[in-house]
């Protein structure tokens, strides 16, 4: 009997034992996958909504004129126009500026609006042709990408240059790698081939902890502050924030409950973080705005 009891006190301490060090793992994990549930300085779980008008529940790119982000200006994915409007307010203007097409980006440098066609074509014309009905002076750039699917934009509002992201494109087949453009602006509006870069996505399954694919881009900026690229995958359902080199830091998996189809990404000058989702039969486009709290030391 005696013997009996010292073996139920020995399971009883293996299972004691047994379940506080599950029970310790599991915090851990939760309380690691807390830390890596948004990039420092951000909370990506509670963004301040801004639902679009209906012209735009199919909103891509977004961008904003000298870091101010009163005043947004954003295209959508089937027409050549641009859309000025004030977050809040579903008044807006529209200035078309091509005809119908796949347009997925915008940017703003140097006083002009730039788009990114989904083929890697360019248009430029001057912020002052907003808010006529049609800009004049459209200049439009062609064949200086190789032949692919393009989304991501962003302009240095400084230097006039414009960084651009492949989404699929012949020569990253087969890698992890995803091929980048670096444009410079000419006087006339046109740009020209300056330099190529590479992101290398391998770790992106590892740093978010889910099956992800193959990286494709859908949109990017750069952190006004620290620099840091921050890069938007709507199929990967993921953020992704590089060093100034390209080089991936981390990345973070955006929740279809808060991101319904994340097509642009902006930072305004204080480093609030913007980012555009596509609509629904059941949903606004919107746009969601995450604010900045700094990083803690």
């Amino acid at each position: 009997m005696t013997e009996y009891y010292t073996m139920k006190k020995y399971q009883k301490f293996l299972f004691l034992l047994f379940f506080g060090c599950a029970s310790t793992l599991l915090s851990c994990a939760q309380e690691k996958a807390k830390k890596n549930i948004s990039p420092p300085g951000y909370n990506l779980n509670t963004p301040q909504k801004y639902n679009m008008p209906d012209v735009l529940e199919e909103i891509s790119g977004i961008a904003f004129l000298n870091g101010n982000s009163n005043t947004v200006y954003a295209e959508q994915d089937e027409e050549g126009k641009v859309f000025v409007l004030t977050l809040g307010s579903k008044k807006h203007t529209i200035t078309r500026f091509a005809k119908k097409g796949d347009y997925e980006d915008i940017a703003i440098a140097k006083n002009k609006i730039i788009v990114l066609k989904s083929n890697g074509d360019l248009y430029a014309f001057p912020i002052t042709e907003i808010p006529k009905a049609e800009a004049a002076n459209v200049v439009e750039t062609k064949s200086v990408l190789p032949k692919g699917e393009y989304e991501s934009l962003y302009a240095n509002p400084t230097t006039g240059q414009i960084y651009i992201l492949c989404k699929d494109c012949k020569q990253d087949k087969g890698s992890k790698n995803t091929s980048g453009f670096i444009l410079n602006m000419q006087n006339d509006g046109r740009f020209v081939l300056a330099k190529t870069f590479n992101v290398d996505a391998s770790s992106l399954e590892k740093l978010t902890g889910r099956k992800k694919g193959t990286f494709h881009p859908s949109a990017m900026s750069q952190h006004p502050l620290t620099k840091e690229w921050y890069i938007v995958s709507a199929i990967n359902k993921a953020l992704v924030v590089t060093d100034p080199d390209w080089k991936i830091k981390a990345a973070y998996h955006l929740s279809s409950n808060t991101f319904n189809q994340p097509e642009g990404i902006a930072f305004d000058k204080q480093g609030n973080l913007f980012i555009s989702n596509e609509g629904s039969d059941t949903q606004y486009g919107n746009i969601l705005r995450f604010d900045y709290k700094g990083i803690k030391k």
